[in-house]
């Protein structure tokens, strides 16, 4: 039975992936932790602190396989504390002669927060993959259709030609700021971590800082210059930017998600036969994609407060904030692994209709081009006047349900453009500006 839809057979393909579930899942986490200890216990052995066989002894009995797990669940509410549980079984489980040696001198963040930092790796590895094959597909679409003219919009309305390109190089480039930031921020993300009961090692005397960066050696992180008990930026930074991440493929998947109503019908995602959109509309075809991507972005980014929250803490050990982040991180992570998933499906089957784009902007009776109008004028009689003059002439033009030509031609202040000049003026594909130049940019900066 799952009280979670990451966790559901029914739905959890819509809010997980089967490889980033296997992160948090009970099985998943105990196995983790039991390969913190073995590392530390490694690490320990190596400066002397431990017999190099009670080492290896807890090295071979690290396997989850060995942990009732049931047994850790009853002893963890007994107890009321977080990894006592899981020692009491595994002491159970070990010989006589490596009992006391396994969790020596170490404190529950000593795991939990290593843990920790061993999946904010494994997650930021999924979504450079992911997320790299969502810009590569964002690429793909600015170099193919870098020419391409649709009419761009703002505030919802028609402004001026764009092309397909443009938008997806603007795409594209959003999503490799994203993977900017995952390789800055692995550095500071990716530590151990190893304190003692306060953060000052005090339990493991002259050797504590060779332990440090020997435990950080042993599980292939980083060794942090001080002890991360209270500070929790590394997790609050984290989680921003999965946050910013997915909020740019929803930014994608609502483009997608509009574009395609049918009375603009520009783009379309893949139609997978046998999916149904209506139960009581048969002919629909729903956004099911772009959709979900806005609703798994909104989960990561809830998230994302909840990690600054936990910034604020107490002294040298405020479980408040760390306990906090067993909730949000899983739940940001998951639905950002989800959401790079699905927006990689979405964009390697986007489908564009080239064709329906030029027609929407046609049907715009060339006021689209107001402003190369607007252009011409002004080196005759300067930018302010000639706005005023296009403005006056395109309102006059609309209310008359005139096209833009026509409109233009009914201002006598306009005759200062002659015939030919005005059609190359209201000419779409030559309304581009540096639309294909900055595709072209786009294209060469972004290293694949």
């Amino acid at each position: 039975m799952s009280a979670h839809p990451a966790d559901s057979r029914i739905y959890g393909h819509l809010w997980a992936t089967p490889e980033a579930r296997a992160l948090f899942d009970d099985e998943g986490r105990t196995q983790s932790w039991l390969d913190i200890l073995a590392a530390l216990t490694r690490a320990q052995a190596a400066l002397g602190v431990v017999p190099a066989s009670a080492a290896d002894t807890i090295g071979r009995y690290a396997d989850v396989s060995l942990v009732d797990l049931d047994q850790v669940a009853f002893e963890t509410r007994e107890t009321g504390h977080s990894t006592l549980g899981l020692i009491r079984v595994l002491r159970r489980v070990l010989p006589e002669s490596a009992r006391e040696w396994v969790y020596y001198g170490a404190t529950v963040q000593d795991i939990t927060d290593t843990w920790t930092a061993i999946v904010m790796r494994a997650v930021g590895d999924m979504l450079v993959r992911d997320l790299s094959n969502v810009r590569d597909h964002a690429l793909d679409l600015a170099q193919r259709y870098r020419t391409s003219p649709m009419c761009g919009r703002t505030h919802g309305q028609p402004g001026l030609p764009v092309t397909f390109g443009f938008k997806a190089a603007v795409w594209a480039a959003e999503l490799d700021r994203t993977l900017c930031r995952i390789a800055e921020g692995r550095r500071r993300w990716e530590v151990v971590q190893l304190g003692g009961a306060l953060g000052t090692m005090e339990f493991w005397g002259e050797r504590a800082l060779p332990l440090l960066d020997r435990f950080a050696a042993e599980l292939g992180l980083g060794a942090p210059e001080i002890p991360w008990l209270t500070a929790r930026d590394r997790v609050a930074e984290f989680v921003w930017v999965l946050a910013a991440g997915s909020a740019t493929i929803a930014k994608i998947g609502n483009e997608v998600y509009q574009l395609q109503r049918p009375e603009l019908g520009e783009v379309r995602e893949a139609s997978v036969r046998g999916t149904v959109g209506s139960i009581t509309m048969p002919h629909k075809r729903n956004p099911e994609l772009s959709e979900h991507l806005v609703t798994l972005s909104k989960v990561v980014r809830a998230q994302a407060g909840l990690a600054i929250e936990g910034m604020v803490c107490e002294h040298e050990r405020d479980a408040r904030s760390w306990k906090a982040e067993w909730a949000l991180l899983p739940e940001a992570c998951l639905a950002a692994a989800a959401a790079a998933s699905l927006g990689d499906r979405m964009l390697a089957g986007l489908r564009v209709d080239e064709s329906r784009m030029r027609r929407n902007l046609e049907a715009q009776r060339g006021y689209p081009m107001s402003e190369p109008v607007m252009r011409a004028l002004a080196s005759r009689l300067g930018k302010h006047t000639a706005h005023e003059i296009v403005y006056e002439a395109a309102m006059a033009g609309l209310e008359r349900g005139d096209d833009f030509r026509t409109a233009l031609r009914a201002d006598p202040r306009l005759d200062v453009l002659g015939d030919a000049e005005l059609d190359r003026l209201l000419d779409v594909d030559g309304a581009l500006g540096a639309a294909p130049a900055l595709v072209d940019r786009v294209l060469e900066r972004t290293k694949r």
